[in-house]
C-alpha cells in the first residue's frame, strides 16, 4: 500500500486575488531546483493518527506556525513517486519571514562519512494561483483547482491548474 502523507494548501486574499502557501524543500537535492519543485506543507500520516491531525502536526513542524481554525477537506492526490498525499485548505494569513522549519539530518556529501543537517523548508511563498500553477509539483497542481472550487465566487475565475499553464 501507498504511503500516505497529509498537508495543509492555506491561501489567503488580497485585493489582487487568492493567493497560496507554497514551501520549497531544504537540502542539497533541491538547491537548485525551482519552477516545479515547490509544494504544500505535508508529512506522513504516523501509525493511529487521523491525517486532520497529521495535518496540523506538519504544518506546525515544518513552518512553525499552528493552524488557527478548521481545515476543509480538499482530497486526495497520488504524487509522481505513487505516495498519496490528504490535503486540506485552511484560510490564514501568515508572515513568510516567521516560517521556522525543522531540521533534517543526511550524510552530505554522498560517501563522505559526515553527516549535516538541513532545514526541512528552506523558503515559504505567496504565490498567486497562476503563479503557483507553474511553480507547483505537476501532481500536486489538482489542489489549486479544488481550492478554486471550494471557494466558488470567492476565487478568480476562469483558473485551471492541472491543464499547465
Amino acid at each position: 500500500m501507498p504511503q500516505l502523507s497529509a498537508g495543509v494548501l492555506l491561501y489567503r486574499r488580497t485585493d489582487a486575488g487568492v493567493e497560496v502557501l507554497l514551501v520549497h524543500p531544504g537540502g542539497p537535492f533541491w538547491r537548485n531546483k525551482q519552477v516545479g519543485w515547490w509544494q504544500i506543507p505535508k508529512g506522513l500520516v504516523e501509525a493511529g493518527e487521523d491525517s486532520v491531525a497529521a495535518a496540523r502536526r506538519e504544518n506546525e513542524e515544518e513552518l512553525g506556525i499552528r493552524i488557527e481554525g478548521a481545515l476543509q477537506p480538499l482530497g486526495r492526490i497520488k504524487q509522481a513517486g505513487g505516495k498519496l498525499v490528504e490535503a486540506f485548505a485552511a484560510e490564514q494569513d501568515i508572515d513568510v519571514g516567521a516560517i521556522a522549519s525543522n531540521l533534517f539530518e543526511m550524510e552530505w556529501p554522498p560517501r563522505s562519512g559526515k553527516t549535516q543537517q538541513f532545514p526541512e523548508i528552506d523558503e515559504a511563498c505567496w504565490y498567486a494561483l497562476p503563479t503557483a500553477s507553474k511553480m507547483m509539483l505537476a501532481s500536486q497542481r489538482p489542489l489549486l483547482d479544488r481550492l478554486v472550487q471550494l471557494l466558488g465566487n470567492g476565487c478568480e475565475a476562469p483558473f485551471k491548474a492541472s491543464g499547465g499553464d
